[in-house]
């Protein structure tokens, strides 16, 4: 069975379902000291953010490597590692997060839940990396900033999902003053007011 097969066919396992609780102990540990989400969203964890990050595997490109960029506490990307520790055990999730005890904390996570991950604690923009199939983000920037960093990021034929909210529609209009790039915009399954925005072929545009 191929990646994209065991994607699409994808439902949860015990063993990953065992994780995703480990995940959700982890955070709820940490969070008074580092502040890693909302204190309101607690009680809804798992809509809010679990199931949140996991609906963009299955528009992901699945290849050797994920960056995810600006990675806070790990949504999407803890999310995404644990998930493809089933369906893609080979695809390295890269986390960036320049916070250095966010960071910390995503190395701690990855290394009790042993995940295919790696951790940079760099701002994005000081990095140099291999480029990567799919580049997500979630709650990081506005969309022209997001695009500038994805230029360099993601593949030719690569996919990048940026998370977005009610304001996805302005932002899309605003990265195309700068920016050209075929999109989806697929509407998000925990929040009728937000969207995942499917990015691909992202070109300067021109003057």
């Amino acid at each position: 069975m191929t990646r994209q097969e065991k994607l699409t066919s994808l439902s949860v396992s015990r063993e990953t379902t065992a994780q995703l609780n480990e995940f959700v102990a982890l955070v709820k540990k940490w969070n008074p000291v580092i502040n890693l989400i909302a204190k309101g969203s607690i009680s809804n964890i798992w809509s809010r953010h679990i199931e949140d990050s996991a609906q963009i595997i299955a528009l992901a490109k699945l290849s050797d490597c994920w960056i995810d960029i600006g990675s806070g506490g790990g949504f999407p990307g803890i999310v995404v590692a644990i998930c493809l520790k089933e369906i893609s055990p080979s695809t390295c999730v890269i986390l960036v997060e320049s916070d250095l005890r966010k960071a910390a904390f995503l190395r701690q996570a990855a290394a009790t839940l042993e995940l295919n991950c790696e951790i940079h604690s760099f701002r994005v923009e000081s990095l140099t990396l291999a480029r990567a199939a799919t580049v997500s983000a979630r709650a990081l920037a506005a969309l022209p900033k997001l695009l500038e960093y994805a230029e360099t990021l993601v593949e030719t034929d690569g996919v990048c999902l940026f998370m977005k909210g009610q304001s996805h529609q302005d932002e899309l209009v605003a990265a195309q003053k700068s920016w050209s790039f075929e999109h989806d915009i697929v509407p998000s399954q925990t929040d009728i007011h937000a969207a995942v925005l499917k990015i691909r072929n992202i070109r300067r545009a021109a003057a």
